[in-house]
């Protein structure tokens, strides 16, 4: 039977790593070194990256959600230079897919109040 495969989570992620890397004092305390710290975060990013590749929208809590956009061919044609007027040749464009990054409402609110400037 095929593994079904399962809707990434960066939460889910990070406290899997977390708890992996982190150790028990014999006082009972949990310590955690802050480069394994690092380590669990950056190979998270990596992994929501590429799961955003491959076509699901990735959610990162309060910074935003990355997804892939398709961008479609574009024909080569003729123009003009908006400088300084004289005609020019316009590249053709393959279709290609690339990253786009979408930022919550919050995140917006936050930037457009003065009072944070």
């Amino acid at each position: 039977m095929a593994k079904k495969k399962t809707k990434y989570s960066f939460i889910n992620e990070v406290y899997e790593g977390v708890l992996k890397s982190a150790e028990v004092t014999r006082k009972g305390e949990i310590r955690i070194k802050r480069a394994e710290l690092k380590t669990v975060i950056e190979n998270a990013f990596v992994n929501g990256a590429k799961a955003a590749a491959g076509g699901e929208r990735v959610r990162f809590p309060v910074i935003g959600a990355l997804v892939r956009k398709e961008v479609k061919a574009r024909k080569s044609g003729k123009g003009t230079n908006p400088f300084t007027g004289e005609p020019m040749e316009i590249k053709a464009r393959p279709a290609t897919k690339k990253p786009r990054w979408s930022f919550p409402r919050s995140l917006k609110d936050t930037f457009a109040n003065k009072r944070n400037w």
